[in-house]
Parts: structure tokens; C-alpha cells; sequence
């Protein structure tokens, strides 16, 4: 038996869900079942379970969840007052675990990420790791857009200088220390995954491959990648920012080389239309880097908006399974 301390870790799983009705009763079959032999051999404590939180889902997910909740499984529930998104979700099952569990396990509810796995991520922690990331090391399940949409993403995180740990997402074990010191950020819209990387608890990796959706489609959108993306971005890096400077510079020296373009034209050529040129290239030129450097100024200026308000990050509206 490995373990810290004289006893058994609790374990708790937190697993995010968004109208996840047709897989939710496979998930917590399979979890059920890891949970179960992870106790059998000593490496999970009896008082382990299992946290769903439901992110104001329309249709049964929450109805099926209750239900195995009250049947005195190893299922707790906790439901969202309205639908707030898959990292606050996350960061919702997160605080409620805290407190009650030694070790918590993220996961998604589709199971993607490999359970198999989990043994060696107790064993990284027995070692010392506090935090475990689940890194995929295999996507060939994954189809051409969701692969090439990723590694488009993880090359922006690294050109904007955004501390992130290549294929991971949510799928990472964490000492009940290390998940106290995350829920102390105090940001609104928190990129969990940078925050993760870079508290600066001794950290581990295991490589795991992508498994099958178990069923159902994927709630992660395009959109909301690529929302999570810009997140990533504006929360660790103030590059955009300096890259307006850049661009101005470049627009300006691109106007210059233009202008001498048609100072040429129109003393050597006489193929200029007269007063096109000192009209047309000042509006394009500098209309454009307004315009450019005004939006990128004002995404900060609206994550500065959202987080003075220091409104809370989601509202509890019941918790079952207690």
C-alpha cells in the first residue's frame, strides 16, 4: 500500500457537465468502478467519492445525477443556478472539494482522458509531486480540425509568452494543498490551466493517450475555445498590448515606403491621380491601426470592467449526495 501518512487519501473526482444526459450514467458507471478498485488496494480511502457538477444543463443530465446521488452510491451532486462555463464549473467542484477530500481528480465527463492512468498519477504524488498533469501524448482519435485548432493554440500561447503546458487541459491530480492555494486567485475569468503551471508547487507529468468520446458530441465549440484561448492570453500576457506599438511602427514605416512609391510615380512616371494619394493612404493606414489597437485596448479594458464588479464566480443552487 503507498500512501501518505498512516492512512488512505480521500480522493474526490470532479467532473463538469453541460447537458451530458446520454453518457452521464456510463461516466459514473466507469468512475464507480476505478473509484472501487482504487479502494480495494489501499490507495483510495472509503470515504472517497465522486463530485458532478452540473453547469445549469436543460436537459436530465442533473435528474440522473440526483438520482444516483440518493441511491447512496459514491455520488455527490452539486448544481450551478445557471450555466457559467466549463472552467468556472470546474473551479466550482474544486472548492467544494477542497475541504472535504486530500487529493482531487479533474476530469471531463465524455472520459477521454485514460482512467488507466490514474495509478501512476497516486504514485507521482507519493513521490512528492502536488500537482499531476494529464498530458496527451496520442491524439489520433481527435479529427483534422480539433488536432489543428490545438496546435494552433498552443503555438499562440507560446508566441504571446502565456505559461501553459503543451496537450494538457483539465484532466490533473492536486493535493488539497495546492487546490487551497489555487482558490485563492481572486481573478473572475481564471485560466485554470496557466494558473496550475505556474503556482510553483513541485509538479509532475504522466503521458497518456486520447481516447474515444464514450458518446454524445462535444460541448467545447469552436467558439469557446478559442473564447478560452483569448482568456489564456489577456489573463498572463500583456504582449498584445506592446504589439499595438509594434504595429504602429510597422504601418508607419509601410506608409513611408508607399509614399516615396508614389513621390516617384508622380516625378518620374506621371501616373498619379492628383490629391488620390495624400487622401486615401492617411484614412486606410491609420483607420486601420485605430481601429486594431482600440479592440485589442478594449478586451483589457473589459476584463479590468469584469473584475472590479467582483461579482461571484457562480452561484450554488443544491448540492445532493451529502
Amino acid at each position: 500500500m503507498s500512501l501518505k501518512g498512516n492512512r488512505p487519501n480521500v480522493l474526490a473526482i470532479v467532473v463538469p457537465c453541460y447537458n451530458e444526459s446520454e453518457i452521464i450514467e456510463t461516466t459514473i458507471a466507469a468512475l464507480s468502478e476505478k473509484l472501487n478498485e482504487l479502494i480495494a488496494v489501499g490507495l483510495a480511502s472509503d470515504s472517497s467519492f465522486i463530485c458532478f457538477v452540473d453547469d445549469g444543463s436543460s436537459d436530465e443530465t442533473w435528474g440522473l445525477i440526483e438520482k444516483h446521488a440518493d441511491s447512496g452510491e459514491r455520488v455527490r451532486g452539486v448544481k450551478l443556478a445557471g450555466n457559467v462555463g466549463h472552467q468556472k464549473a470546474l473551479l466550482s467542484g474544486l472548492e467544494y472539494s477542497a475541504e472535504k477530500s486530500d487529493l482531487v481528480l479533474t476530469i471531463d465527463a465524455d472520459l477521454q482522458d485514460d482512467l488507466n492512468v490514474l495509478e501512476k498519477m497516486l504514485e507521482k504524488y507519493q513521490a512528492g509531486a502536488e500537482i499531476i498533469f494529464g498530458v496527451r501524448n496520442d491524439r489520433s482519435t481527435d479529427s483534422w480540425l480539433k488536432k489543428g485548432t490545438a496546435s494552433l493554440y498552443y503555438r499562440l500561447m507560446e508566441f504571446f509568452g502565456v505559461n501553459t503546458l503543451k496537450d494538457h487541459a483539465d484532466f490533473r491530480l492536486m493535493a488539497a494543498k495546492a487546490v487551497r492555494a489555487l482558490m485563492s486567485f481572486p481573478e473572475r475569468n481564471m485560466y485554470i490551466r496557466g494558473v496550475c503551471v505556474s503556482m510553483g508547487f513541485p509538479c509532475s507529468i504522466v503521458y497518456y493517450g486520447r481516447q474515444a468520446r464514450i458518446g454524445g458530441e462535444t460541448k467545447y465549440t469552436l467558439s469557446k475555445m478559442l473564447s478560452l484561448g483569448w482568456d489564456g492570453i489577456t489573463s498572463f500576457s500583456v504582449f498584445p498590448l506592446r504589439l499595438i506599438s509594434l504595429l504602429g511602427v510597422l504601418f508607419f514605416l509601410g506608409a513611408l515606403m508607399v509614399s516615396l512609391r508614389i513621390v516617384y510615380a508622380h516625378l518620374f512616371l506621371d501616373t498619379t491621380i492628383p490629391g488620390w494619394s495624400s487622401i486615401v493612404l492617411p484614412i486606410f493606414m491609420l483607420g486601420g491601426i485605430q481601429l486594431l489597437s482600440l479592440g485589442v485596448i478594449g478586451e483589457y479594458v473589459a476584463k479590468i470592467y469584469m473584475e472590479t464588479k467582483r461579482r461571484p464566480r457562480y452561484l450554488i443552487d443544491k448540492i445532493v449526495g451529502e
